[in-house]
């Protein structure tokens, strides 16, 4: 006897299983739907409440108690029309987890009708399996909005591969014990194709050698800004301290308020001036603390800022102080996040940033090994938009912008230049092994152990 029907048979005789005293609120799954596991042995429990969910209508329910390694899923395979956008929808509440980024996971799998998979329709352009039709992975539907009454909305837009006919959806709990996971008005249905999000994504590649104060230093750059906007750019990325450079002074000689100092009151007004986002990277006074910052400010003002969380020697030995925030800034073309030169060393900060929402990373940067900018963008499918001051011929750091895949999209190759790529960020990249992989992140990227874990 398959476990499903195990656990369904109990699911219909004995619902004081699942919630004594609730026998009424415990009946027949709705149609179409099973409940699934690998093995036997590490099946959680399952229930449908139909009077579960914030309207009463109705939920789906997987729990365990102490028994950890416990996997299984609901699952129902939905009509689809190849070729066309659906749209995924569900409400989904969790209790006791600990990983809920893990535990619970959602999933939509497109099938032919013989269950067996299909291929995308278009050709790959990521590094891999380029010019090839990639076989259509598993969709990761996200928690879109956190709502009110303690339940997320998940959703997710998908494009159908022509030849699939069923999307199979699967509500999955996976591994950690004394948690629960519920889903409520789970739907797949017919949508409109997402309009397209595409952005010009601008970098400068320039020493300002002249200036003797922080004003002087940013005001050099506004030709190169006006360049940017004139190329249609949306965002612009400076290096870093740049009001430092050159000047032979301490970091705190350069430092000021972040916003309300000289700098970020005049970035502001280019912003709106030129109407894009700039991203430059400055020195941060805030009580007897200085940081390495950048600020991004926009048409609309003052964004925000982020401080450099990973310190070199040199910059510990003159007391600046390092950040502990990962902030992931809205703007007018999408979710954007910032590091600062020694991070990009370290793959945690553009992790973190990912794990945020951030689709752009934004990197000023005084020097780096190129190979960990390319790094940083693959493997958080993030696209990664660096300012130096190193030159083309050390072979070191580059002024560009990296693609999702790693791959550089545009480089300058002289002082005083911008590069400039314009990207869509409403098309995934889609890898002919992987699938989406960034919507994988969540429910793959390992987990930190707690000590009372």
């Amino acid at each position: 006897m398959q476990l499903k029907h195990i656990i369904l048979t109990c699911l219909i005789l004995v619902p004081c299983l699942f919630a004594s005293g609730q026998d009424a609120s415990f009946r027949r799954m709705p149609a179409g739907w099973s409940a699934e596991s690998p093995r036997e042995e590490i099946a959680p429990d399952f229930e449908y409440n139909l009077k579960g969910g914030p309207d009463g209508n109705g939920s789906f329910g997987i729990s365990t108690d102490n028994r950890s390694g416990s996997f299984g899923w609901f699952e129902k395979s939905f009509p689809v029309e190849g070729g066309k956008y659906y749209r995924f929808s569900a409400l989904q509440r969790t209790r006791n987890l600990k990983q809920a980024r893990r535990t619970a996971v959602t999933r939509v799998l497109w099938r032919d009708a013989d269950g067996k998979r299909v291929q995308h329709d278009f050709e790959s352009t990521a590094s891999y399996g380029t010019g090839k039709r990639p076989r259509a992975e598993p969709e990761f539907p996200a928690i879109v909005k956190e709502l009110d009454n303690g339940w997320s909305l998940v959703q997710g837009v998908y494009l159908v591969p022509t030849a699939a006919t069923q999307g199979i959806v699967e509500l999955s709990y996976r591994w950690e014990a004394r948690g629960k996971v519920e889903w409520a008005q789970v739907s797949l249905s017919k949508t409109e194709a997402p309009p397209a999000r595409k952005v010009k994504l601008a970098t400068i590649h320039f020493k300002p050698y002249d200036g003797d104060s922080n004003l002087e230093k940013c005001q050099l750059f506004e030709p190169l800004i006006a360049d940017a906007a004139k190329q249609g750019a949306n965002i612009v990325v400076l290096p870093e301290c740049l009001t430092y450079y050159g000047r032979g002074l301490k970091y705190v000689d350069c430092s000021e308020a972040i916003p309300g100092g000289v700098s970020t009151e005049y970035f502001k007004k280019l912003a709106k001036k030129y109407n894009l986002y700039i991203c430059a990277g400055l020195l941060e006074r805030d009580g007897r603390l200085i940081y390495n910052t950048a600020a991004l400010v926009g048409p609309e003002g003052f964004v925000g800022k982020y401080r450099k969380v990973t310190l070199p020697r040199g910059e510990i030995e003159e007391g600046i102080t390092p950040g502990t925030e990962y902030p992931v800034f809205e703007t007018s073309f999408g979710k954007v996040g910032m590091m600062i030169c020694y991070d990009g060393f370290f793959p945690e900060v553009a992790r973190k940033l990912s794990q945020n929402g951030a689709e752009v990373i934004c990197w000023p940067v005084w020097g780096c090994n190129p190979l960990l900018g390319a790094a940083r963008a693959c493997e958080n499918h993030v696209f990664v938009v660096s300012s130096t001051y190193c030159g083309v011929e050390l072979d070191w750091m580059i002024t560009g912008v990296y693609g999702r895949d790693g791959q550089v999209l545009s480089q300058a190759q002289e002082f005083g230049e911008v590069a400039i790529s314009e990207v869509d960020l409403s098309k995934p990249l889609i890898w002919s092994s992987l699938g989406d992989f960034k919507a994988q992140l969540p429910s793959h990227t390992p987990a930190e152990k707690r000590r009372d874990d």
